[in-house]
């Protein structure tokens, strides 16, 4: 039935990947092949470059006109949040780059007619309801603070968080609430998606192994996880210029990262049929 597809993929069976132990050395070859994917078609990025400062100057407006300043901090956090469904053509362009070919955007775009696309959609849907759920803790946290009259300036919330009393409160707890959501996103879609891309097994297992992933490797999947929440908040202070670059580079480096923590398929069977003979 289509909707078990979906969650358990394609086979008969449930198909648990094998988990391989990364070092910290790894995660700068993830970045390091990331950005050779990257300035390998440069091209392919020049939307981008446009899209992204045009959405940090909507955001700007958009919270100075209805003053939700206090919202700042967790939007920059949702792009870290949300990314892993944004950079699904740029694991797509990696993935045939790796295969020796020279991919188009067209070929980027091919990930929605992947025979994973529904299992994609659920996990999406996962990180949506997530970054639904911080921005609603996060405006909780500050209505519980300092009431529901925002501030009328962002120099109004920068003063109102390092000031007034409760404001370091809103800082530290703000930030300790938004690394337990990020802590749950990486555990459950670090491999999920370049996962779902590579071999149809389900939203299930695709959860499931990037969690046991994170669990065999946590020290590296942490520090992983450090560096895509910095260049992220890096990038987003210059009005989100930055991640025209940033994001890129963490998409095609995390599929590297999912090549070097999953064993291949192809490997595993070779493997099993050698001990069969």
């Amino acid at each position: 039935m289509a909707h078990i597809h979906l969650i358990a993929g394609a086979g008969d069976k449930l198909d648990f990947p094998v988990i391989k132990t990364i070092h910290l050395n790894d995660l700068a070859t993830a970045l390091r092949r990331g950005a050779e994917d990257f300035w390998a078609k440069p091209s392919h990025y020049l939307l981008l470059m446009v899209i992204y400062p045009i959405v940090g100057i909507v955001l700007t407006v958009w919270m100075n006109g209805f003053h939700t300043w206090p919202l700042l901090y967790p939007l920059i956090g949702g792009f870290a949040l949300i990314g892993p469904i944004a950079a699904l053509p740029l694991y797509e362009i990696s993935r045939r780059r790796e295969r020796g070919e020279e991919p188009s955007w067209r070929d980027a775009l091919s990930v929605l007619h992947s025979p994973a696309i529904g299992s994609i959609v659920v996990v999406g849907v996962m990180l949506f309801v997530l970054f639904t759920l911080w921005l609603t803790s996060a405006q909780a946290l500050y209505e519980g603070l300092f009431g529901s009259s925002p501030p009328q300036t962002f120099g109004a919330m920068f003063s109102q968080v390092f000031a007034e009393p409760g404001g370091m409160t809103l800082a530290i707890v703000g930030t300790a609430i938004g690394a337990g959501f990020a802590l749950i996103v990486l555990a459950t879609t670090v491999v999920a998606f370049p996962l779902l891309l590579d071999r149809d097994v389900g939203a299930y297992v695709a959860v499931e192994t990037s969690f046991r992933a994170v669990m065999h490797n946590f020290v590296p999947m942490l520090a992983w996880g450090l560096i895509v929440g910095i260049s992220v908040f890096l990038g987003a202070l210059t009005l989100f210029v930055g991640l025209a670059v940033i994001l890129p580079i963490l998409g095609h480096a995390t599929w590297h990262l999912y090549r070097l923590t999953i064993a291949d398929a192809s490997m595993i069977r070779d493997m099993a049929h050698g001990k069969a003979a």
